[in-house]
């Protein structure tokens, strides 16, 4: 199974935002940090937004932050509302003779109803917890003294 960049660019975002939750950052340096396009994470940071997974503040000295506690955010839901269609396989395309009684695609389905429940199985919170500190090293992530 393969995720789509949509997906991945919303859990590297909100895994930014988790793991430094004392301040706002913006859609230009979390592009920065991750080297992705910044016209890319603006919709998906849209989408992360409408779902109510993060939250804007605009105005100057405006940015986003997590709309939720990361142990409220589970991994299998946000793979969920990225993804949309999480069908392995298309048995809808005409041409396939065998559609009728063939066993493929309800093998297919189970792995992937295997596969979204490891993912049911964790939230943002345990992605990110005791690894704070090298993520923020990592995406040079600076924290404001005082």
């Amino acid at each position: 199974m393969n995720l789509t960049r949509h997906t991945d660019y919303a859990l590297r975002v909100l895994m930014y935002l988790g793991s430094q939750p004392e301040r706002l950052a913006t859609i230009s340096e979390i592009a920065e940090a991750y080297a992705v396009s910044r016209n890319h994470l603006m919709k998906v940071v849209h989408e992360l937004g409408r779902a109510g997974l993060v939250r804007t503040v605009r105005g100057h000295g405006g940015g986003i932050e997590l709309g939720r506690d990361p142990v409220e955010i589970n991994v299998g839901v946000v793979v969920r509302l990225m993804e949309g269609n999480l069908d392995i396989i298309d048995c809808a395309k005409p041409g396939c003779p065998i559609v009728a009684a063939c066993g493929l695609r309800g093998v297919l389905d189970e792995a992937r109803d295997a596969f979204l429940a490891v993912l049911d199985s964790y939230s943002l919170q345990d992605l990110i917890q005791s690894r704070r500190t090298r993520l923020k090293s990592l995406l040079r992530i600076d924290t404001p003294a005082g």
